[in-house]
């Protein structure tokens, strides 16, 4: 009988352990299969002059010659586009380089996923925006200087030339965004994901508000589901933070 009893207990010991390996496998937490995908939002750089763009892959291949669709003084005076400076810094100062025609091609992932090991971004083009010029980061050269003394020589739009006369963005470009708005899309970078402007849903974004590479995710217009993307913000790193959140693609120029 005592070992009747020995028995019946195991059996109940069992049965219970079967039941909770049940229930446990009823309520595993799910895994994240969150996937991004940025065909839909080409079509930004559609009829864009200068730009042109073809899938390849897993790739879109977005080439650019750099040239901005508004005025500048680093246009030179016998420019057609030259436009005085005519913003409000009273530092400002004209450096010697002018605008050049450029041949800058992005090979950009399609679906980008966060990198397990990320990448600092380098001095150059390290993105493009929707009007085909190109995005730096937020150093000065040729040592990753901050680019307290170079703003001084950014124009009325924010953008300046470099010494290979490489027109670009290293803070908000305010040629868009008084143009198309302080919240809207304004480029991808190299990693894929999605640049916007310095507002959310009418609030103002610091870089407080992102985390180390200047993003988070979110819903936006164009990616309703919720995608990461950076913002430009007025406070350093302006666009970018420690570096790319995905893997980025191939630059050349």
């Amino acid at each position: 009988m005592k070992n009747v009893k020995i028995l019946m207990l195991a059996f109940i010991v069992l049965s219970a352990c079967s039941s909770d390996n049940d229930s446990s496998g009823s309520t595993e937490t799910p895994v994240d299969d969150t996937s991004y995908n940025i065909t839909s939002i080409l079509s930004k750089f559609d009829n864009v002059s200068g730009v042109s763009y073809s899938i390849n892959g897993d790739f879109v291949e977005i080439t650019t010659d750099n040239l901005p669709d508004h005025g500048s003084p680093y246009w030179g005076t016998n420019h057609p586009m030259y436009e005085a400076y005519n913003g409000s810094n009273p530092n400002w100062n004209l450096n010697p380089n002018t605008i050049g025609t450029q041949n800058i091609v992005f090979r950009i992932p399609l679906r980008p996923s966060e990198a397990s090991n990320k990448e600092a971004t380098s001095l150059g083009p390290m993105g493009v925006s929707v009007n085909g010029v190109v995005f730096y980061n937020q150093y000065a050269g040729p040592n990753n200087q901050p680019l307290t003394n170079e703003i001084n020589s950014f124009d009325q739009y924010l953008g300046h030339p470099d010494g290979g006369s490489r027109y670009h963005y290293h803070i908000e470009p305010l040629y868009l965004t008084s143009g198309i708005g302080k919240s809207a899309f304004l480029g991808l970078l190299a990693d894929g994901f999605p640049v916007y402007g310095p507002e959310e849903n009418g609030v103002t974004i610091t870089s407080s508000d992102l985390d180390d590479y200047h993003g988070h995710v979110g819903e936006t217009p164009e990616f309703p589901n919720g995608i990461y993307h950076y913002h430009v913000t007025a406070d350093a790193p302006y666009i970018n933070g420690n570096g790319f959140y995905g893997t980025p693609g191939n630059i050349s120029q």
